[in-house]
Order: C-alpha cells, then sequence, then structure tokens
C-alpha cells in the first residue's frame, strides 16, 4: 500500500514538472506605456526617436487599428484586466471604485490557475473597489520580476511606465533644452498654431524618447534572462496621447494606440502574418487582449468575456467594428459612444447640450489647453478650432483614411448617409448587448442597485434597460414634434426613463416651452438626478428663480456624484448669484477640506477660482 502511494506522488509530481515546463506554455511579457498614441517611427512618424519601438516592430507584427475601448486609464485598465466593457461593469466612470460582478474572474487569476506565474510592476488603476485587487497577482509592486517565479515555471509579466504620462507636460521644460524642436512639430489642424502647444508637443517627444529607452532596457533584461525564445512579447500604450483633444476624447487621438507582437519562431503558429516585420489591419480593441491570452495559453475563454481572440486556437475572424466609450472625466460628466471601423470613426453624443471643452482641472495644467482656450477667446481660432468651445453635434463621421485628424463631420452629408446608418445602427445593438450601464445617471447607479454590483443589477428580469436606450435615443434626437411624448416619459415609473425625457426637453430648449407647466411639477421628481436636469432646462428658459431652488436642493443630497452633476450645470449655464455661490460655500464647508480624492470638491474648487472666491476666507481647507 504504501508503495502504491509513494508512486502515485512520484507520477503526480513529475506530471506537474512536465507540466510547468511544457513547450506548450510561452512566457508572456506586456510593455505598456502610458498615455501615448501610435507616435513611433514604425508607425510612419518621422520626428518621433523610438530605436527600441522600431525594432520590436520588425522583430513582429504591428497592429495598425488598435483601440483602448476608453481614452483614460482606469476605465480603459478595468476593460483589461476583465475582459468585459468597463461601461457593460458600471465601471466607466473615471476612478468610481464600484464592485465588480462575482460572474467576473480577472484574467490573470485563470492564468495562475494554470500554472502561470503572474506579476504586475507596478500600476494597476483597475477602477474597482479596493479590496477586488488584492489577489489578482503574484506579485503585483515596483519589485515584481518574473524573476521571482519557480524554476521551470512559465510566467505573465507586465512592466509598465510613466515616462510618457501627460504630467509630464505639467512642468515646463526651457526651450533651449528640449531634443525635439518645437518649429519641427506637426500641430494638428484643429489647434491654433501658438509657442505654448508647439513646446507641449515637442516636449512630449523627449518624454517619449525616454520611455523608448525603458522599452529597449525591459526587452535587454529578458534578452539577458535567456527567455527571450520562449517569451511573447506585447508592447502597447494604455490610450491616447497628451496633446489637447485627445486623452479623455473619442476621437483616434484618444483612443488608437501602437500594438506589437513578437512572437517568437518556436510559436510561429500563432503568427498572424507570414513573417515578423508585418502590419496587421485586423481592428482590434483592449477587451480582446484578455480573451487573446487565454486563447495562447490553452485556456478556455469565459462565456463572460466580452472580447474576441486575435490569436491563438480560439482566434475569431476579424471583426469589423470596435467599440468605445466616454463618460465622466473625473469631475466633468459627458456621455460619448464611438465605432470604428477600419477607414471610418462613428461618435454619438449623448450630452449634446455640453460642451467638448469642459474645463478640467488635472487637464488644464497643460500649458497648452490654456494656450489653446484663450487664443479663441482673444478671435486668433478659425471655424475648426473653435469647435471644440461649443456644444456637439449628436453624430459625428470621420473618414480617417482621407480626415486622419477627424475634423471633417461627414454626419450631415447624403453621399455617407449608408454608412451612418449601418454605425449608427452597430452602436445601439453593441450598448444594448453588452447592458451598457451609461444609460443609468451615475447617482443612480449608486442608488438604484443597493448592494448589488451595476453588472448583476442591469441584468435583472424587472430592469428593462433597452427601453431606456430607447428612450434615450429619442431624447437626444428629438424635434418640436416629439414634446408631448417626452413630456409623458416624464412619468415613467422609472427614474432614468424620466431623467432622459428631462434631458430631451433641455435639448430641445424654446422648443420644449410648452411643457414649462410639466417641468415645473418635475421639480418634485423623487430622483435628484432628474431634478437637476429639470431644474437645467428650467433655468435656460427664464425661470432662473426655480431653478436656483432646484440647484441648492441637489448641493444637499448625500450623494456625492449628484452634488458633482449639479456642479457642473452651475458652471454650465454660467450662475454665479449669491445665493448660489453661498450654497456651494456651505457644502464645501462642510467637507471641510477640498481633496483631489472626491470629484464634488473638485468640481467645487473650479467654481470659486472661476468666481475669485478664496477657500481660506471661509475655512475651506484645499489639500490638492
Amino acid at each position: 500500500m504504501h508503495k502504491l502511494v509513494y508512486f502515485f506522488l512520484i507520477t503526480l509530481s513529475v506530471f506537474k514538472l512536465s507540466f510547468s515546463q511544457s513547450p506548450d506554455l510561452p512566457n508572456i511579457l506586456w510593455i505598456v506605456s502610458e498615455d501615448n498614441s501610435p507616435i513611433a517611427g514604425i508607425y510612419g512618424d518621422e520626428i518621433a526617436t523610438t530605436p527600441n519601438i522600431d525594432r520590436l516592430g520588425q522583430e513582429g507584427f504591428v497592429y495598425t487599428n488598435a483601440h483602448a475601448n476608453a481614452p483614460v486609464c482606469a476605465p480603459a485598465r478595468n476593460t483589461i484586466i476583465t475582459g468585459v466593457y468597463a461601461n457593460s461593469n458600471g465601471n466607466q466612470h473615471m476612478r468610481s471604485f464600484y464592485e465588480v460582478s462575482g460572474v467576473i474572474e480577472f484574467f490573470p487569476v485563470l492564468l495562475r490557475e494554470t500554472g502561470y506565474y503572474t506579476t504586475n510592476n507596478p500600476k494597476e488603476d483597475y477602477n474597482i473597489a479596493e479590496h477586488q485587487t488584492r489577489d489578482i497577482w503574484d506579485e503585483s509592486s515596483n519589485q515584481a520580476h518574473y524573476n521571482n517565479r519557480g524554476e521551470g515555471q512559465p510566467f505573465f509579466a507586465v512592466f509598465n511606465s510613466n515616462l510618457s504620462h501627460e504630467h509630464k507636460i505639467h512642468t515646463r521644460i526651457p526651450v533651449n533644452e528640449l531634443r525635439h524642436k518645437p518649429d519641427e512639430v506637426t500641430i494638428p489642424p484643429y489647434l491654433p498654431d501658438t509657442p505654448d502647444i508647439r513646446h507641449d508637443i515637442a516636449q512630449y517627444y523627449d518624454h517619449l524618447e525616454e520611455m523608448d529607452t525603458w522599452v529597449g532596457e525591459i526587452l535587454q533584461d529578458l534578452e539577458d534572462s535567456g527567455e527571450a525564445e520562449n517569451t511573447i512579447v506585447f508592447y502597447y500604450g494604455d490610450h491616447g496621447g497628451v496633446y489637447p483633444r485627445s486623452k479623455r476624447f473619442v476621437y483616434d487621438t484618444g483612443t488608437r494606440v501602437p500594438l506589437i507582437v513578437r512572437i517568437p519562431e518556436r510559436f510561429r503558429d500563432l503568427w498572424p502574418a507570414d513573417h515578423p516585420d508585418s502590419k496587421v489591419e485586423r481592428p482590434v480593441s483592449f477587451v480582446d487582449l484578455a480573451p487573446t491570452l487565454l486563447s495562447i495559453s490553452g485556456i478556455p475563454i469565459p462565456d463572460f468575456m466580452q472580447g474576441k481572440s486575435f490569436l491563438g486556437d480560439q482566434k475569431t475572424p476579424d471583426p469589423e467594428y470596435v467599440f468605445m466609450f466616454r463618460d465622466r472625466m473625473d469631475e466633468r460628466y459627458d456621455m460619448s459612444r464611438a465605432v470604428r471601423s477600419e477607414r471610418y470613426r462613428y461618435i454619438r453624443n449623448y450630452m449634446p447640450y455640453r460642451i467638448y471643452g469642459q474645463r478640467l482641472d488635472y487637464l488644464w495644467r497643460a500649458p497648452s489647453m490654456g494656450s489653446w482656450e484663450q487664443t479663441c477667446k482673444v478671435g486668433g481660432c478659425n471655424e475648426i478650432q473653435n469647435k471644440f468651445w461649443n456644444p456637439k453635434p449628436v453624430e459625428e463621421l470621420y473618414d480617417t483614411q482621407n480626415d486622419p485628424w477627424e475634423v471633417n463631420n461627414l454626419a450631415g452629408d447624403p453621399d455617407y448617409n449608408q454608412i451612418l446608418e449601418q454605425m449608427r445602427k452597430a452602436n445601439k445593438k453593441w450598448m444594448v448587448n453588452i447592458h451598457d450601464s451609461g444609460f443609468l445617471p451615475e447617482a443612480e447607479m449608486i442608488d438604484r442597485p443597493g448592494d448589488q454590483p451595476v453588472y448583476d443589477y442591469l441584468r435583472k428580469s424587472d430592469v428593462s434597460l433597452s427601453r431606456i436606450i430607447e428612450v434615450a435615443e429619442k431624447a437626444i434626437m428629438a424635434t418640436d414634434q416629439d414634446v408631448e411624448i417626452l413630456v409623458s416619459y416624464l412619468s415613467s415609473e422609472d427614474s432614468a426613463i424620466r431623467y432622459w425625457a428631462a434631458t430631451g426637453l433641455l435639448i430641445l430648449d424654446e422648443h420644449a416651452r410648452s411643457a414649462i407647466d410639466e417641468l415645473k411639477a418635475a421639480l418634485k421628481d423623487s430622483s435628484t438626478s432628474v431634478r437637476t436636469v429639470v431644474s437645467e432646462s428650467l433655468y435656460n428658459l427664464g425661470e432662473k428663480n426655480l431653478a436656483r431652488s432646484g440647484f441648492l436642493d441637489a448641493l444637499k443630497t448625500p450623494n456625492e456624484f449628484a452634488r458633482t452633476h449639479v456642479l457642473n450645470v452651475i458652471d454650465s449655464v454660467d450662475e454665479d448669484s449669491a445665493q448660489i455661490q453661498n450654497g456651494v460655500i456651505q457644502m464645501a464647508q462642510q467637507a471641510g477640506t477640498l481633496t483631489r480624492q472626491h470629484y464634488d470638491h473638485r468640481a467645487a474648487k473650479v467654481l470659486m477660482d472661476k468666481w475669485r472666491i478664496d477657500p481660506e476666507k471661509y475655512d475651506i481647507v484645499v489639500d490638492w
């Protein structure tokens, strides 16, 4: 009996050893840079100094149509770690820390269960509740390294650099110290040609060069480890770059990223083209990364994952489209969805009453943003450059082949009606299929689900999200012939339907004046989100005293994001009465200290700066 047990244990240990050393399990190395579009020589940029990325591209496969699903880090990374769109998870708002459903398994955990040693160095930023991040990795720190794995154990390792991050242009480098010269850079046509804009772009090229050096060091470490021939290397940027109107915006400048995959000869069955140094035109996006890793590791892709594998045994046919989303960016609310084919980009704006260029504390730390704003204020901008400071159209369509900077909106051109309709339908189908949580105002996302993750709540049989989306689509495209139907929606039992009905009336502005009595009655709505939209509509229709009462009421709500919402409205309508100023001051006084960790604090600080109010005068501490 003892001999049988001994034989079993020996056999089991040999099986485990052979499994961990199996040539069928490649090592996988991710090299991730922050905040950069495909600005590299291998992508045709003649100014960029990127020899290491270029060499990697020559040794690997260069994806020319790769996109972040969100144009900002935290929701983009949420999508990566889950393989589920963040706006399906309920994690699309920037740094919102909501729970992820128990249905979702993080892909590094699945790799660990298969025998991989998984490391992350160091950035996580997954936009989820902190306690859910604790057991994702074997190591996650600035010391995490694949060298710490067991002997013969395959690894999945992530190295992340902030050398190209947006904050690198917040502190000005003297022009005589720049390696890339401001007079040599290309200015996008949507930006005015100013010294500050040229300087920021040139300085950014310098930081890209530093990031490229870091990429070279990571690759050299891999060579020195002796594992290069056993390791598939991915290099990508975590979303678009830091020019004005790039990061945070669903244009190519905000979502299109470099993606290079180097696959050693021993794994040539995974090659997406006949040979390295090839361009791959397949549209891919971050939601595809998790299923792709599972596919090349021989792990079945779970049903909950919404992405499509682009490598390995579970590779899918090339998709026609990839999808993007934009929701709250720090303290500023907006909502857009985007669809990208190989050639065209379609954008649908669900808050067309807001300008593109809402002031955002962190974004305005770049000198180029202030330069753009001031140049346009004094009449120094042309029509294209002025668009950023005006309300948005509901629909945008761009031919990226002929208009790479996306400045010529074709949505109103009858020659493109068929493409517009196809992409419009694709957008709606996608949103319904993934249960897009963006159609609940963020304050409602907190109040309605209770203790449930939003992902689970929206899949309950008594939540008709498709109906909510239908009403939202009606609202943003409404004409004065639709006032009656929108008014009828104001009495719906569903607060989200009432919210979108109020939004439609807000968009119609003077065309909704016949509904003013119903709007006044809606000031008693049980939802703060509805009351805030109604208050804005009434303000625009001249009922300013009633609107101010609505604003003040919303400022007193315990829901941080309902307060952030109304602070956005107060700023947008440019309300600066003593009554409202006092209400904002009282809200800030109750907070005691204004910090960057709370977005209602940031929005209040923007208003106090605008009104030239010194917080210290009112015993308000600002800890930025």
